[in-house]
């Protein structure tokens, strides 16, 4: 077991109705509001209108800044932290989810010293001050919630990059489950394939340390259990208030407690396949993961045998990719690139991104050659 620090500031209000103190919580901390959220959904569902009405309840100005997209783009946040400046703002509210919120986080960062959103992604700019973030969640997947990163593209740069800093860290997050139940079927299958890679990716960090272990595996059994439960009923409310719980502990920092752990290129190749061909994050996932485990199994046989002991009752790397690959299956996420219409014609220009997006990962570390023969599982 690694050395470790553990450090969380996020004010968690989870629960039924507990936007109702957003409008209070909100108003310790400024008096203008930057609103942040996507294009279409958080007026259709009456959500912004909730959020709105708690605003302006406890006397806040609102400043709106709306159409974040799915995969967000660095030219957008800049546009958002012009406004902001110009407008006076002291405070944020990221209505949404992981596009959303990432934006924002970024946003925050940004807005003090004028900074260029892609400057701070690629660490050309180094933030040393926020503007305070607060959160409502929509779409449980990322978990970017309760943590301190984000991700941001930007088709120019022909890139879609990860970044963190203590100073992403939100103030406050508000998940209402009940936010979360118009939520159609298949960004809800995605969302669980995004928060299923966060745990494994913690799992296949460099120590084991059983009790997180334990934990991690309980994350995925538990999404993979009520996943079936609430696609059959959407409108259950405690089936979604159990994926939102399990996609906020498989990234808060819980599962990476006592040893070195991050992204082994799994999230990277996502990227890359959202950059060049905007499929939605988390079904890049449940294509991606399969084909690194096929890969992976004559490197860390043990490793993925171990998971599979622990989520699927098997002992075999082969059999735990089998059952992992027919869960995604079952709830419809795609597991080939073929299922999203992409074939062998591609190949050379993802693999090309993916290398000069250097998807080489972390702890097992991947290499070109490592990176195409991944990319044959996925075709």
């Amino acid at each position: 077991m690694k050395n470790f620090t553990a450090y969380n500031p996020v004010q968690l209000h989870f629960g039924k109705n507990v936007t109702d103190d957003l409008g209070e919580v909100t108003a310790g901390y400024g008096k203008k509001v930057l609103l942040v959220y996507g294009r279409n959904s958080a007026k259709k569902f009456g959500y912004y209108q909730r959020i709105t009405g708690e605003l302006k309840k406890a006397g806040l100005e609102i400043v709106e800044f709306p159409g974040i997209r799915p995969n967000p783009l660095a030219a957008d946040v800049d546009r958002a932290v012009s406004l902001a400046r110009e407008q006076g703002v002291e405070v944020i509210v990221a209505l949404g989810g992981g596009s959303v919120i990432d934006s924002a986080k970024i946003m925050s960062l940004c807005i003090p010293e004028n900074m260029k959103a892609w400057d701070v992604m690629t660490r050309r700019s180094n933030p040393s001050s926020n503007i305070p973030l607060i959160v409502v969640l929509t779409l449980p997947a990322t978990g970017t919630e309760m943590n301190a990163t984000a991700v941001l593209q930007d088709p120019e740069a022909g890139a879609k990059i990860g970044f963190g800093h203590v100073l992403e860290f939100p103030k406050h997050s508000f998940l209402d489950p009940s936010f979360t139940i118009s939520l159609p079927k298949d960004q809800t299958a995605y969302g669980v394939s995004d928060l299923i890679a966060h745990a494994m990716e913690a799992f296949f960090g460099d120590s084991e340390v059983s009790l997180v272990d334990n934990f991690v595996a309980d994350i995925i059994k538990d999404a993979m259990h009520y996943a079936p439960l609430v696609l059959d009923q959407p409108d259950s409310y405690e089936y979604r208030a159990n994926i939102m719980l399990d996609a906020t502990f498989a990234l808060n920092g819980v599962t990476l407690y006592g040893r070195n752990t991050g992204d082994w290129g799994v999230h990277a190749i996502g990227h890359v396949l959202s950059l060049l061909y905007d499929i939605p994050h988390g079904a890049t996932l449940s294509i991606a993961y399969p084909a690194w485990l096929k890969f992976m199994k004559k490197r860390i046989p043990d490793r993925i045998s171990r998971l599979g002991q622990l989520v699927f009752d098997t002992g075999s790397p082969d059999e735990t990719i089998d059952k992992l690959i027919k869960f995604f299956v079952f709830i419809k996420t795609p597991v080939y690139l073929s299922d999203v219409q992409i074939d062998n014609t591609k190949k050379s220009e993802i693999l090309n991104q993916l290398v000069k997006n250097r998807a080489s990962g972390m702890v097992h570390f991947l290499k070109k050659d490592d990176l195409e023969q991944i990319l044959n599982f996925m075709m």
